[in-house]
């Protein structure tokens, strides 16, 4: 089953059961949102999970990409992307959690073909503040998938404080042999869908109130999903990456993690050129900057000489289908070009710089202040030529 047929069937089956597709993904949040880049589907629903009305109703569907630079160091195994499509459903006050769980089993099993026996859940198992979640925890008993109670990790928040409630997750067994233990003991159960009963928030002070309304909230990756549906070891091997690595081991050879990042990385600053973000020294600019100096520090370490010049430009073409994106290749690849350009000049700055007596024992923070500010070394660039 292709990644687009994966879409499909999630989308056509939701809207099936009432449910209204919300178009127009983007990685850049709305304005006056203070975060960088959107990091779940529901990050742009907030409003509407607090209670607003939301134009198109109730139950809604969607496809949103997200970029997550908190997994940057994950970036490598076998389920970690920074920059990845997120399946979603919401009920915005409308059906509660028992019915979602009915519908997600329903079409794990029959519209993507799960076997029934490889699914496992987990359920808020309660605390001094809320109950045992006993609607999914009925659900699951109803449906005959083993169930898990935990506690921290089946309660959902998306910070300190506001929406937040608890949630049951779901589980598809990856080993060689018969399903074995639960999912908190054995990590070949690989999380696949996150249902959320969202109906608190959660105050300053710790405690919680109720939400205006009771919602639900879905959402699970769909190179993840995609990857175990198609017998795949890692997302990297799901079919969104043939071309990477059809194209890219013969012309930079390197070591399964080393490509792993630079598919990863390559690919995430293509769909973040394409939302319209250039490279800088702050905010979503530098988030860029960084993917693309950690891709070139990897190519460097064994061939000074690869360029990102040498991309093939099928790559980047893609990339840009597969997002719905309008960007020119040929603008992403000079882009690339002339970001590379600047980090070899810094480079060649920062180690004339760092081999200066002054620098040549322990770095105190006034000597990472000055280097920033006066060379425009940054401190992770520094540990880095330093540690050459």
């Amino acid at each position: 089953m292709t990644t687009e047929h994966v879409v499909r069937t999630f989308v056509e089956y939701y809207e099936d059961r009432g449910h209204h597709r919300v178009t127009g993904s983007t990685l850049l949040p709305p304005p006056g949102d203070p975060v960088l880049f959107t990091t779940s589907g529901m990050h742009p629903l907030t409003p509407y999970l607090e209670g607003r009305p939301h134009p198109l109703g109730r139950r809604l569907v969607n496809v949103q990409r997200c970029l997550r630079t908190t997994d940057l160091d994950e970036v490598g195994d076998s389920t970690h992307l920074t920059v990845f499509e997120m399946l979603g459903t919401w009920s915005l006050g409308d059906y509660e959690g028992p019915q979602s769980l009915d519908w997600g089993y329903g079409l794990l099993t029959e519209g993507l073909g799960v076997d029934p026996g490889l699914l496992h859940a987990t359920v808020f198992g309660g605390d001094e503040r809320t109950g045992l979640d006993t609607d999914s925890l009925e659900v699951w008993q109803r449906l005959g998938v083993p169930v898990e109670l935990t506690l921290d990790d089946n309660w959902w928040s998306n910070g300190p404080t506001g929406p937040c409630g608890p949630d049951s997750e779901i589980f598809l067994w990856t080993g060689d042999t018969p399903p074995e233990s639960t999912p908190t003991g054995d990590d070949r159960w690989v999380e696949v869908w996150n249902h959320v009963m969202m109906r608190h928030r959660r105050l300053d002070d710790g405690s919680l109130v109720p939400l205006p309304q009771r919602n639900v909230d879905t959402g699970l990756g769909l190179e993840r999903l995609a990857s175990l549906l198609q017998g795949r070891p890692s997302v990297f091997e799901c079919d969104v990456f043939d071309p990477w690595r059809r194209l890219l081991p013969p012309l930079w050879p390197l070591d399964e993690s080393s490509l792993r990042l630079v598919y990863d990385h390559l690919r995430s600053a293509v769909v973040v050129l394409g939302d319209g973000v250039r490279p800088g020294n702050t905010g979503r600019g530098y988030v860029l900057r960084r993917l693309l100096r950690r891709v070139l520090t990897v190519l460097w370490r064994d061939d000074p000489s690869r360029e990102l010049g040498d991309l093939p430009g099928e790559l980047v073409r893609h990339t840009l289908d597969h997002f719905r994106q309008d960007m020119d290749p040929e603008e992403v690849v000079r882009v690339l070009c002339d970001e590379e350009r600047r980090f070899r000049g810094l480079l060649e700055r920062g180690r004339r710089v760092l081999s200066r007596p002054r620098f040549q024992g322990p770095l105190d923070e006034e000597d990472f202040h000055y280097l920033h500010d006066t060379h425009g070394l940054p401190r992770d660039l520094v540990r880095d030529l330093r540690s050459r």
